[in-house]
Formats: structure tokens, sequence, C-alpha cells
């Protein structure tokens, strides 16, 4: 039996947050869905975690908590299940229709031609058809295009049989996640939230749920959409940024000018927002965001010429890195067909275990397609077989036989590499540093020969 959360006034709704009685079923327990779930389970709010993973339910349930990567979620996920008050799950049914809150924490793919993929949620809609409990409140966290939500989601919770109806008998809102994995617990527990929702009685609820649970301010938005609007521009607002300063970093290559010094003393301007350059833009947000735009362009019958030119720019990268490593072996008098690379880091981003649309994977098949030998060394993947490469164990030692090694990703471990030791331990003692990581004086010092994008 739900307490049927729709019907709750204000007061009522915070009484039952105080007393532990609203019950919450996360849909996808992932990177973003298991940190949120335990997150309501530690303020004592009895917690479900929906997903269809079975090894990931069974790992869950057995403790094994499997995201290293995330700082404080692990003592949380001790306690939650000591106390009960978090259980992962694989049947829709029972979670669904006995909660009061669903909150949708599913990814947003995009398929092999860029097109968002919203598969996993249009599943769980027909599911909310069938289990959902009249005057339950679904709150929709994962990052879709605007319009979704109202123009899709709505009508297929909703069905054709009349029992539901959005807005009368169940509640729907966008709550669009803020979370930056490797730094999760900070950014929820201190960023504002946006919110938005079929009427103001359920954005009223919704922000009480999470200011409840997280103490952050909410951002009160008329509508779902324009949550999700909010959203994306905030992503690809970054995504275009990025754009432009790898395109710098390949006009000030050619004038031999360093990028980063540029970009340090621009800071000095009051309305810079300065963003570094890098090997490429990946990840499961920004290049999916700026994809999503373009879809709702073209679902409009129109164009978004900005975001496909940033698009094309940082997609472009990988290759540019594969430039900058050929001119530094023919400037050497090396085959790069005969030699051996190192690729040191394989992740979209310093310091988390994910390879979601690297920049790494792009590279490495191209060096692969020379014939070059290809290593990798990554601290998050060590001895894990990864794009047809096995991961080293140690980087020094990974070293033998090496002719260059290529910077693609800034773990902060790679801060205190010796560089000494790197051209020490090499055949020939290449460097590419596609990050700004590695000081050209001191790598030359060392006795390194240095190419650094954007220098």
């Amino acid at each position: 039996m739900t307490n049927k959360i729709l019907q709750m006034s204000i007061e009522e709704t915070k009484s039952a947050l105080r007393s532990n009685s609203i019950s919450i079923c996360v849909v996808g327990v992932g990177r973003i869905g298991l940190p949120t779930a335990l997150s309501f389970a530690n303020t004592g709010l009895h917690t479900v975690g929906l997903d269809i993973d079975e090894n990931l339910v069974s790992r869950l349930n057995s403790g094994d908590y499997p995201l290293k990567d995330e700082p404080h979620y692990d003592r949380i996920f001790e306690l939650v299940l000591a106390e009960k008050k978090f259980k992962a799950v694989s049947s829709a049914k029972d979670a669904i229709s006995q909660s009061d809150v669903i909150l949708l924490s599913l990814p947003t793919p995009m398929n092999n031609e860029n097109v968002p993929d919203y598969s996993a949620l249009r599943d769980v809609g027909m599911q909310l058809n069938q289990f959902l409990t009249e005057d339950s409140l679904v709150i929709v966290e994962s990052t879709v295009e605007p319009g979704f939500v109202e123009n899709e989601l709505i009508g297929i919770i909703e069905g054709t049989n009349g029992r539901l109806v959005a807005g009368k008998n169940f509640g729907i809102g966008s709550c669009p996640e803020n979370a930056n994995p490797g730094e999760i617990f900070e950014y929820t527990s201190t960023r504002p939230r946006l919110v938005g929702a079929i009427n103001d009685h359920t954005a009223d609820i919704i922000s009480e749920l999470y200011q409840s649970v997280f103490s952050v301010k909410m951002i009160r938005l008329p509508d779902c959409k324009t949550a999700n609007a909010v959203k994306l521009t905030g992503n690809v607002f970054r995504d275009v940024n990025i754009a432009f300063v790898n395109e710098l970093s390949i006009l000030f290559e050619k004038m031999e000018i360093d990028t980063y010094t540029v970009l340090e003393a621009a800071k000095a301007k009051r309305m810079f927002l300065a963003h570094d350059p890098g090997a490429g833009v990946g990840g499961p947000c920004i290049p999916v965001n700026s994809y999503q735009f373009l879809n709702l362009a073209r679902s409009l019958s129109g164009s978004f010429k900005i975001i496909e030119a940033s698009r094309k720019i940082n997609e472009h990268m990988p290759f540019h890195v594969i430039g900058l490593i050929k001119d530094i072996f023919e400037n050497t008098k090396k085959n790069l067909g005969t030699s051996t690379i190192m690729i040191l880091g394989i992740t979209y981003k310093p310091n988390v275990k994910d390879v979601q649309l690297t920049p790494a994977e792009p590279i490495i098949d191209k060096l692969k397609d020379m014939c070059a030998d290809v290593k990798i060394f990554d601290p998050f993947f060590k001895g894990e077989k990864i794009f047809g490469v096995t991961c080293e164990n140690s980087l020094y030692e990974g070293l033998a036989g090496c002719d260059g090694i290529v910077i693609v990703t800034n773990h902060d471990e790679f801060t205190r590499i010796d560089l000494g030791v790197l051209a020490s331990k090499m055949r020939t003692p290449i460097l590419v540093d596609t990050r700004g990581l590695v000081s050209k004086n001191e790598a030359e010092k060392a006795g390194l020969i240095f190419k650094g994008l954007g220098r």
C-alpha cells in the first residue's frame, strides 16, 4: 500500500519525509542511479534499486559496491544495506507498484547514426503503465531532449486504457541529474537542482523531496521541457567552447604559440571562461547532449550550425593527435609502423573508470591500422583487456621496448611521473602530450623528444 503522495499537502509531505514513510524506487542503478538511490536510503527512506542487470542486482545485494572511483558512497552503501534501507531487485512489478516515488535514472545513449536512443525510457514507461499505483510520482532524472517527457513519455505511461492520467492521478516531473562522475557526492550535496513538472503541486512535492535528501537549492522552472533545455544548454556550452580552444590549439601549433600560456593570460579578462584543449570530448553526457539538440532541431525542420561545427571539430581531434604522432616520428626518422606506442590513460576523463566515447579508442584503432604495436597503461584498468589490448600493470615496467608515449587522459597519478625514468626506460624517448600535463622544457631536460597538442 502506497501513501498516495500526489494527494498530500506540502505539510503532509514534510511529515511523511520526517517519519521516513515515503518509499522510493530508483530505476537504473548505474553510475548515477546507484549514488542517487543510496542518498535517498541514507536519509532513512526505504529505497529499492530496480535494474535489468541481474548480475549487478546480485552484486549489490551481496554487499559488493561497484563504483570504486566514487568516494564516500562505499560507506553509505555498507550502512544502508546493514540497516535494510536499500535493496536491489530486477522485477518491476512489485518495485513500481509498492513505491510512492519512481525515479528514472536510465541511460540515453546514441545509436550508430548519432540519434539519441530512448528505448530504455520507453520500455520503463510501458512498465509504469502496467504497474504504477494511482497518485504516485514519477521523476525523470535521465537527460532527454526538451519535449520528450511531454510529447512522448507521458503518453506511453498513460497508455490507451484510461487508467492513468498525468496531473490527475499521477504526477510527473523532470529533475535532470547534475552529477560529475568521480565527484558525484560533492556535486549532489552542493549544486542546485533543476525541477520542472506537469503542475505546481507536483513541482512542490519534488522540491520538498530533494531538499530533504540533498539540502540544496531547487531552481523552479515552468515545465519539464524547460528543465531539460537548461540541462542540455549547460553541457553543450562546454562542447562548443572546447571546440573553440581545440581550433585555437591547432592554429597556435603552426605559429609555435603555447595555447596554455594564452588561456592562462586570457583569464585576466573578467568575462573569459577558460576551457582546455585535448584529444577529444567523450563520455555519456557532452557528445550525447549535443546530438540531442541536433536531433531536436532536425525534428523541427531546422539546424544548429554551431553545434554541428563543434561536434565535427571535437570528433576530429583524435585524428589530429595521430597527425602529431606521425610528425614527431618522421622528424626523428623513426618508422611508426614498426614502433611500439604506449597510450597513457584511456578513460574519457581523468580519475574515473569509464571509457564511454573516449578519444583513446579511435587513437588506438588508427595506430593499429598503421601497424604500430600498441600498449596501454591506465591505473583504473590494470591487467584488464580493453580495446583489444591488455593494460599494463606497471607503467615503468611496461615501457620496455617502447618508442613513444601518448598522454591521452590526465589522471592525477600522471602528475607524479618521473620524466627521467620515462626517458631511461624507453627504446626511443618520444613523448606526445595531448593534455598539457608536461612542461616542454622539463621534458626535454629529462631527455625526452617532446611534442604537445597546442604547443
